[in-house]
């Protein structure tokens, strides 16, 4: 069912709570160093203050595990939200309690205040009621944009719901939702899905359940190679999961009892050891030398792949083809993000090895959606209610 949105919403002298996912990379600095997430919040932040709403904002940061930890403060991120928005973001104390209930009252409509990290108490990621509530105290109506937090049931996504009159998604949320709900349900088709990453056992539910709705999945990175030792390949001393064959034995009987394309690498480049120096060569799946380990997919390979993806309506793109934060074995992750981004079609790349793949590839701009949430994205495309989304109020 769809789900209330923001912008159903009359938000004038309202006090918004926004939980946002602004788990964004610092240096020694305190600096932010990546701020894409911020970014893609702005319109939802921006829609608020532009109805006159008193916005709060929450997140969590890194892995403080309850306790509070300096180097993990959301003032930071406070300060580069202030200079994108072009006004003061004010930083509380706390996420809750008597200070931050003193700094919303004090509140106008139009500003900001970014409540201190949520994870700084046990009882968010315990999905604890008591904080679930006092979170409720300071707002009118609750707003989720952090799919990338939306597979958690925590006081933030989850346990604020229950006490408040409405949870609606922001734009972000809603934008995740619409595409890779179209993926799943309704997708123009040909449907392509390429995916890679290192392990099968990482993507199993994600492979069983579009293996009934893609007109064709590609398979690379170092999860290709248990698929191709389930064919009787010998595949060197790449990657392998030895306790998955059978599952990937089911998976490629399913594909060809459906009459779907399941396309694996029939070329790699192979090396050694994964290091930046080692010599490489090129290898057939037929012909991998024992001892040396796939770790890109080779050009027949790239050239096949990108063919399939030249016919698509509509890609899906999960996990690299390769360890391509090294230079010898990049060429085949960045030859699928060109193919994508030429294809024309409607694309949808998640996961952040995919996503930084695009944007060092220049094609990031060519992307119709960039999923932010990487294990969201994922449980959605296995087919899993996501308890952020569904804790959302349903529209009438």
């Amino acid at each position: 069912m769809a789900k209330v949105s923001i912008a159903d919403l009359a938000l004038k002298g309202k006090r918004v709570l926004v939980r946002v996912d602004f788990n964004v990379p610092l240096n020694e600095k305190q600096e932010v160093t990546d701020d894409t997430r911020i970014r893609a919040a702005l319109p939802t932040i921006r829609h608020a203050l532009g109805q006159g709403a008193k916005v709060l904002l929450i997140s969590h940061l890194g892995r403080p595990k309850g306790k509070v930890v300096p180097s993990l403060s959301l003032a930071p991120v406070a300060a580069r939200l202030s200079r994108l928005l072009g006004k003061p973001v004010a930083m509380a104390p706390d996420c809750m309690g008597d200070a931050v209930q003193a700094a919303v009252a004090a509140l106008q409509p139009g500003q900001v205040l970014m409540l201190e990290n949520c994870r700084f108490h046990a009882g968010d990621e315990k999905n604890d009621e008591a904080m679930g509530r006092a979170l409720a105290e300071l707002c009118d109506v609750f707003v989720n944009d952090a799919f990338g937090a939306a597979h958690r049931a925590h006081a933030s996504t989850v346990g604020v719901t229950k006490f408040v009159p409405v949870s609606a998604c922001g734009f972000l949320m809603a934008k995740e939702l619409e595409y890779l709900g179209r993926a799943v349900t309704n997708p123009a088709r040909p449907f392509v899905a390429v995916l890679g990453g290192a392990k099968v056992s990482d993507k199993i539910g994600v492979l069983k359940n579009l293996v009934s709705k893609v007109d064709a999945l590609l398979v690379g990175g170092g999860m290709a190679y248990t698929f191709l030792k389930a064919q009787g390949m010998e595949v060197g001393a790449s990657l392998l999961e030895a306790d998955k064959l059978d599952m990937a034995r089911a998976i490629l009987n399913e594909a060809r009892a459906k009459g779907i394309t399941f396309l694996l690498p029939m070329d790699h480049v192979v090396a050694e050891r994964a290091e930046a120096t080692a010599a490489t060569q090129l290898a057939d799946s037929t012909a991998i030398p024992p001892g040396w380990i796939g770790l890109d997919i080779g050009p027949k390979a790239r050239e096949a792949f990108a063919k399939l993806i030249r016919g698509a309506k509509t890609v899906l793109w999960n996990g690299p083809m390769g360890v391509f934060e090294l230079a010898p074995f990049r060429e085949g992750t960045f030859a699928v993000a060109r193919a994508i981004a030429a294809s024309g079609a409607t694309s949808i790349v998640g996961g952040g090895d995919s996503v930084a793949a695009v944007t060092q590839a220049g094609v990031a701009d060519k992307i119709t959606h960039i999923s932010t949430g990487g294990g969201a994205s994922l449980e959605f495309l296995e087919g899993i209610e996501l308890p952020g989304v569904a804790a959302l109020t349903d529209k009438r």
